[in-house]
Order: C-alpha cells, then sequence, then structure tokens
C-alpha cells in the first residue's frame, strides 16, 4: 500500500505540472492531442474539447502531448533547412509562445508549493519532539567524532540560539544543523543558569548534511504544536518557505561539488515513491492535520524541486525549449532541425547518466534498508 499511495501522489503532482502546459498551450492557440494521467498503455480515454483524455496503465507521472512538437524530426528527417508547420501546432505560433508554453509546467509546481506550505500555516500541525538539552554524541557512540564537544559544549547543555535562531527543541537543532554543512555556527547554550556563548563547525555527511555529534536526551520527548496562521499571513509564510526552499535546494546541488556522496543525496522514483507513501501512512495514522501538512510540505518539495530541475537549459527539458525559443524571439533566427536533434542527444545524454545516478542511488538505499532488517 505505502508503493500505491506514494504513486498516486506523484501522478498528482505530475498531473498538476503537465496541466500547466496544457493551460497555456490552449490559450496560446496550439492543440492539445492528448492528455494522459499515467504512462504507457491506454485503459481508458475519452476526446473532450478536441483533446484525447487517457488514463494509462502505469501510474507513474502523465504526458500533455501537442501538436506538431515532433515537426523538427520530421524537418530533419526530409532534409529540410526549416521547419514547416500548422498554425495550431507547437512550432506554429510565435517562439515566445512556445517559452510560455514550456514555462507554465514548472510554473505550476511552483504555484503549487506555495498553496500548500500557506495551507500548511493555516492548518498547523502537532508533532513529537526530544527537548533542546543535549547529550554529547562521543559519550554514547566513542566511534563518532563530536564538532560540539571539540567547541566546548557538554552533555546537559541547553542550546538556546543557533547563528541568532531561536531553538525549541531537538527538532530545531537537527533542522538547523543539517541544513549548515561544514560551516561555523554561533551557538548559543545554557549550562547551570548561565549563557554561554561557543563556536562549532559542522562536518558534512555523506548526504550532505551537517552534524555537530549531538544526540537527545532520553525521555525528553513531548508534543509540540505548530503556530497557525490567518490567511494573509499564511501566504506570506508560503511564500518565504518556498523562496528559502528554493535556496536550500541550489545550496544542496553546490554541496555536490563540496564532497557529498551522489548516490546518497540524488534520489530516484523508487526512493521518492517510498517516501510519498510512509508520508502518507505514517502522517494520516497521527491524525488528519498532522497527515495533511507532512504530506503537503513533502509535495511541496518535491515540486520546488521540479520546477528546477525542468527549467535548466537542457534540451528534452522544459529549460532546453524555453532557451531555444527566447533565443529565436530575441536574435530573430529560426534554429534548424539539424541542430535541434543534434543537442537533443546531448541532452538524452544528461538525463540517462542522471537516471543511472538516481537508480544507483536508490539501490544502495534499498539494500542499506535490507541490510538493517
Amino acid at each position: 500500500m505505502i508503493v500505491l499511495y506514494g504513486l498516486i501522489v506523484l501522478c498528482l503532482i505530475v498531473f498538476i505540472h503537465e496541466m500547466g502546459h496544457f493551460l497555456i498551450a490552449r490559450a496560446s492557440g496550439v492543440q492539445v492531442e492528448s492528455f494522459s494521467v499515467g504512462m504507457g498503455p491506454v485503459l481508458l480515454h475519452k476526446k473532450w474539447h478536441g483533446t484525447d483524455w487517457r488514463l494509462s496503465l502505469i501510474p507513474l507521472g502523465g504526458y500533455c502531448a501537442m501538436k506538431g512538437e515532433q515537426d523538427f524530426v520530421k524537418a530533419y528527417d526530409d532534409g529540410l533547412d526549416t521547419i514547416s508547420a500548422d498554425p495550431d501546432s507547437m512550432f506554429g505560433v510565435r517562439p515566445v509562445y512556445r517559452a510560455a508554453i514550456a514555462f507554465a509546467g514548472p510554473l505550476a509546481n511552483l504555484l503549487f508549493a506555495v498553496i500548500a506550505y500557506t495551507i500548511v500555516a493555516m492548518a498547523g500541525y502537532t508533532y513529537y519532539s526530544a527537548g533542546n538539552e543535549i547529550q554529547l554524541a562521543n559519550e554514547v557512540y566513542p566511534e563518532i567524532k563530536s564538532p560540539a564537544a571539540e567547541a566546548g559544549l557538554l552533555t546537559g547543555d541547553r542550546i538556546l540560539q543557533i547563528n541568532g535562531e531561536t531553538i525549541q527543541n531537538f527538532s530545531d537543532i537537527y533542522g538547523f544543523v543539517a541544513l549548515h554543512p561544514d560551516e561555523d555556527l554561533q551557538v548559543l547554550a545554557e549550562r547551570n543558569g548561565q549563557a554561554l556563548s561557543f563556536t562549532v563547525h559542522t562536518d558534512m555527511a555523506e548526504n550532505g548534511a551537517g552534524k555537530i555529534g549531538v544526540v537527545s536526551l532520553p525521555g525528553s520527548v513531548r508534543q509540540y504544536e505548530a503556530k497557525r496562521y490567518s490567511f494573509l499571513p499564511a501566504v506570506w509564510q508560503g511564500l518565504k518557505e518556498t523562496g528559502s526552499n528554493i535556496g536550500l535546494t541550489f545550496k544542496g546541488v553546490g554541496l555536490l561539488f563540496k564532497g557529498a556522496k551522489v548516490t546518497e543525496s540524488v534520489s530516484g522514483p523508487a526512493r521518492i515513491t517510498t517516501m510519498l507513501g510512509s508520508t502518507v501512512k505514517d502522517g494520516f495514522s497521527a491524525g488528519f492535520r498532522t497527515g495533511l501538512s507532512s504530506l503537503l510540505q513533502f509535495m511541496a518539495i518535491i515540486s520546488i524541486s521540479l520546477f528546477i530541475m525542468n527549467l535548466l537549459p537542457i534540451p528534452v527539458l522544459d529549460g532546453g525549449l524555453i532557451l531555444f525559443s527566447l533565443i529565436e524571439a530575441i536574435f530573430g533566427v529560426s534554429i534548424s532541425p539539424k541542430v535541434r536533434i543534434r543537442v537533443q542527444y546531448i541532452g538524452l545524454a544528461f538525463i540517462a547518466i542522471l537516471f543511472l545516478v538516481a537508480m544507483a542511488g536508490d539501490l544502495s538505499y534499498f539494500l542499506k534498508v535490507f541490510h538493517e532488517k
């Protein structure tokens, strides 16, 4: 059931992306020949308003097929230097419209992320966490290095702030430290009623997360309630959270060049589907509000990743089509079918490498889970 839940949610995220393409394509005068939820053989379909709406066998993604998307391939096969296209086809409209159509899919994912975070801010959620009193990890696991111990922190210290951010519980400690690997953190802690300052340099785990070598104190777990906002402040929180996660995504990519292990940092479809399914199952078992908030936050993170990934200026991705279209619109040139085909092969090779890396990461992850069991 976990995999099924994950596939349903993943299909929903892709549906939102493809619906963005669909709406702007129709608004730009491009005929959408088919729109499918799922991939592979078609199970059910119905023609409506000129579009064949489909439900396909494989519940992994979907597509929005527009008229004339492959006209450049036909032109190349026919040995033509220009693309001949109907007025209501992808290459029959102005380049700026093609760019808008390509951008609409990632934009839909971005807007969904803002909406999701807004709903979370309005609904709030409950969660459990240990307190902000720490125990040095090397006292529990002698083989582990503890930057906190090296900086002078002791077991029983209560962390009050990190880089000026208020710390309420251990979840706050973990969340902040994880996002700041290989950095100096200014830690304000309380010891015997006295406030003390420390500079702790974080280590970087294989997956790129920061760590300072502390664990929570046993028996300090209790329930917390996330703050709830009214509508307009919630929208502002949604915008801020989305912007923050865009920055964190770019930062995560940068960590790959600082020594983070790629197979630990990059997730493929199998791992994402499993994690989504687990979020649905575990979240809703703790209550509807908590389950909804957990699910929406996870979906928002994936949507932001899709937004960024699809805007990369790589052929076969939306960003490649946007780049070509803007070049044509700005400089008034027409990119030949031969150039499009050759660059497309480069894009396909890049995607294939990325897919293999992601699958290797998934395999490593599931083997580790199996070994732990």
